[in-house]
């Protein structure tokens, strides 16, 4: 280890507890990737996500960021596999993404997907480190990079790994200043207040089955996860959207960013 590694280790070691922790680690991996943005979230169940560190570098709105904060967030696929206990590390959003995610509502959405309102449609690698605090309390420092130019190539992935140990520990311990979420007995205990408020005239069965829609998951992939058969869930799906006087996951979709608008008005 030469006096620059030291250096810069011993900036990250002071950072740790502070607002500067993710300018910190951005300037760390300068020179070893290329981003064009960058971001830590604290994510809570049932919390508004907290950003604690803004590395869009102006490029998103105040309102996108503002509107994700108040419950696009639920969609995202790393707050999902945070809630879900799902391993920590690094992992790209593509490898934790529901199968239709990318069709999906939030992932087109410039007025509630950060990553996408740079430019309305363009594809974005995005790639974070997951770090569990406790139950259903995490931590996500996420880098992005516009696909037009050239997606994160292995190299780069390569020296991302293998900082896994030093990130995380770091995080862990700038983490220990939050208070973990208490875990909830009500019977809603799966389904945070956005999506019951959003659906509240559904069935529980259904309101799940609309989350797990909402989130980008196909009829096959609801059917896997439930373990019914898929024509089960077209039932279901049917029925829900019965209920909700809508035909389309698009009048789904906007019935949940207008509710999350409603509550933030």
């Amino acid at each position: 280890m030469n006096t620059q590694d030291v250096d810069a280790l011993a900036r990250l070691i002071a950072a740790i507890g502070s607002a500067s922790l993710g300018q910190t680690l951005c300037d760390l991996l300068d020179g070893l990737v290329s981003f064009d943005m960058s971001c830590l979230y604290l994510f809570r169940f049932d919390h508004p996500a907290e950003l604690l560190h803004d590395g869009y570098r102006g490029k998103v709105a105040a309102r996108t960021l503002d509107a994700y904060s108040r419950g696009g967030y639920l969609l995202d696929p790393f707050y999902v596999a945070s809630m879900n206990r799902h391993p920590a590390g690094l992992w790209r959003m593509s490898e934790l993404a529901p199968d239709s995610f990318f069709a999906s509502g939030f992932a087109i959405s410039p007025d509630l997907h950060p990553c996408v309102s740079s430019t309305h449609g363009t594809e974005i690698d995005e790639i974070g480190y997951i770090v569990h605090l406790g139950t259903r309390t995490a931590l996500v420092f996420s880098l992005m990079k516009a696909q037009a130019p050239g997606a994160l190539d292995e190299s780069e992935v390569v020296h991302l790994q293998r900082l896994t140990p030093l990130i995380s520990a770091v995080l862990e311990q700038h983490g220990r200043q939050f208070p973990r979420h208490v875990e909830s007995v009500s019977k809603d205990s799966q389904l945070e207040s956005a999506f019951v408020g959003a659906l509240g005239q559904l069935t529980e069965a259904q309101r799940y089955i609309a989350k797990l829609l909402l989130q980008g998951h196909s009829n096959a992939s609801i059917a896997r996860q439930l373990g019914i058969s898929e024509g089960t869930v077209k039932v279901h799906k049917h029925n829900l959207y019965g209920r909700l006087g809508i035909s389309s996951h698009a009048e789904l979709f906007r019935l949940f960013i207008g509710y999350i608008a409603q509550v933030g008005s």
